[in-house]
């Protein structure tokens, strides 16, 4: 009798649980793959990668209070080895280069093709880097400047400024990460320091500089 292949498992890390949902609904379609676990904060992602020792950790980066590339560091740091596929609903090659340069093996957005997670997944598992096509392009398109620029804040610096270029106040903001008001108002003070900015308008400005705004 032929051996049954070893099938790779995954642990899926996404604060909406019936996003989770779909996604495992997505993976366990292809006989390959099998979920072994979900986590929908930075504490469970943790304690389940260190229970569950996945071959690959899909991990968002918006989680309430801890970004997602602050847990995959904190894992590396742990489980070197660890594969971790970062799938989010930022394009923009701002995001995508800080998580590959903090050791992510692939980096796939949410507006992509859904087969493309399981192809992404089947890659990263393999050892092979993985970039979805369309934010390969948008790093290809960043320029040194905006990558200086991005380099000043940190990753949930730039999900608040995100936030404060599309309207959100620091109440809803910090209502959205997870943080107190108070803190999403420090964040915001410090972009502005950070980046030279005085106003709304320099805001969006440098928001387009850095990619987080693109013209109609």
């Amino acid at each position: 009798m032929k051996p049954v292949a070893k099938r790779i498992t995954v642990l899926l890390v996404d604060d909406h649980a019936v996003v989770r949902e779909g996604y495992r609904r997505l993976l366990e379609r292809d006989d390959s793959l099998v979920v072994v676990g979900e986590a929908a904060t930075a504490a469970e992602a943790m304690r389940c990668d260190g229970e569950l020792k996945p071959d690959v950790l899909v991990l968002d980066i918006a989680l309430p209070g801890v970004s997602g590339i602050e847990v995959l560091r904190r894992i590396l740091a742990r489980r070197p080895a660890a594969r971790v596929l970062m799938f989010s609903m930022y394009q923009d090659g701002i995001y995508a280069s800080r998580a590959l340069n903090a050791g992510a093996r692939g980096y796939l957005s949410k507006a992509c093709a859904p087969d493309l997670l399981v192809e992404a997944v089947r890659s990263v598992a393999q050892g092979r880097r993985y970039v979805s096509p369309d934010v390969e392009h948008a790093m290809s398109a960043q320029s040194s400047t905006a990558g200086n620029l991005a380099g000043a804040l940190s990753t949930r610096e730039l999900e608040v400024l995100r936030m404060l270029i599309q309207g959100y106040g620091v109440e809803k903001i910090g209502e959205r990460l997870g943080l107190s008001p108070k803190t999403a108002a420090n964040h915001q003070s410090s972009i502005k320091q950070k980046l030279g900015a005085e106003s709304a308008l320099q805001l969006v400005l440098i928001a387009k500089q850095l990619g987080l705004i693109t013209d109609p």
